[in-house]
């Protein structure tokens, strides 16, 4: 009599191994997990942007059927693109969570903080950040960036630890070997955690189709009226733009990533599907803040400078 074995082989044939978007979801999934666990005070940080939104569906799934054990953070510039602000405040009510803002335009009213001559709201969003996570006593801290996205997020851990004063210190992030996650820190001192940190722009949109998230409408191609400055596609708002010598006009755009009006450009398309996206996506050569993100090309080490302030 012969007995045949079943062998099970390494890679994409194996009826146990997960695909790349399964992977990326459990260990999002673990790492929410592991937070829950670890800290008293967690919060999220949402604005309606497409990373955000990954973020919160994850923490949906990872506590099933439970509700999420985690409030949600926006730092509001004053600047942000209204149909985001419209679908923040809409999956706010669908699923019942508390939001948090911080507003930059209160701490400007309140004489803490200057408005800038270019109008660009982002750097001044450290201050409010701070103070809310240190008003509230957050002691774990969700941000939706990604290490695909810019250099000084590339070196970023999952765990990155803020001292007292928000502050980041590449010397002092710990080691995070095997999937194993440390979250000790001392009174006053934080964590900012990054479940999407391996996660690249093109893996966001496969997932987002295969989960059927739903979208601010902005990141699909649609007819704005725009102005050019610095190479990008921005819009005409409150913030100051146009100045003179810049004339808007109608083009049909997109936006790869959302924040403050002032520094967040379009780029041309005529992707309107998810499917269109993904195949737009999977041939750009830029990443979106590298395309897209005016305060990001302040200097040459803009976000890592604000990351040692305590942004993100």
């Amino acid at each position: 009599m012969t007995t045949t074995v079943a062998t099970v082989t390494e890679g994409t044939d194996s009826p146990y191994a997960l695909s790349h978007l399964d992977a990326l979801e459990s260990e999002a999934v673990h790492i929410f997990r592991e937070v829950a666990g670890e800290f008293e005070r967690p919060v999220i940080l949402f604005s309606g942007g497409k990373d955000s939104i990954l973020m919160l569906h994850l923490a949906l799934k990872a506590f099933a059927p439970a509700a999420i054990p985690f409030s949600l953070l926006h730092v509001d510039t004053g600047h942000n693109f209204p149909e985001v602000l419209e679908y923040r405040d809409r999956v706010v009510a669908e699923h019942g969570l508390r939001l948090h803002v911080a507003s930059v335009q209160e701490y400007i009213d309140a004489g803490k903080l200057r408005e800038r001559p270019d109008g660009t709201r982002n750097p001044l969003q450290t201050l409010p950040l701070t103070e809310k996570i240190q008003s509230e006593r957050f002691d774990a801290v969700f941000g939706g960036g990604r290490r695909d996205e810019e250099k000084a997020r590339a070196k970023e851990r999952v765990f990155s630890l803020r001292d007292e004063f928000s502050q980041w210190d590449p010397r002092r992030q710990r080691p995070e070997l095997w999937q194993l996650y440390n979250g000790r820190h001392a009174p006053g001192e934080h964590v900012r955690v990054f479940p999407l940190s391996n996660w690249t722009e093109l893996d966001v949109w496969q997932y987002i189709a295969r989960e059927n998230i739903e979208l601010p409408g902005i990141y699909f191609a649609h007819e704005r009226e725009v102005f050019s400055r610095s190479g990008m596609w921005l819009t005409a708002g409150e913030w100051g733009g146009p100045k003179d010598g810049e004339t808007t006009q109608k083009r049909l755009v997109r936006y790869r990533t959302v924040g403050d009006m002032s520094c967040t450009g379009a780029v041309d398309s005529d992707a309107t599907t998810l499917e269109a996206v993904i195949t737009e996506i999977a041939a750009s050569r830029l990443t979106e803040r590298g395309a897209t993100r005016a305060d990001d090309k302040m200097s040459e080490a803009a976000m890592e400078d604000r990351k040692r302030e305590g942004y993100f």
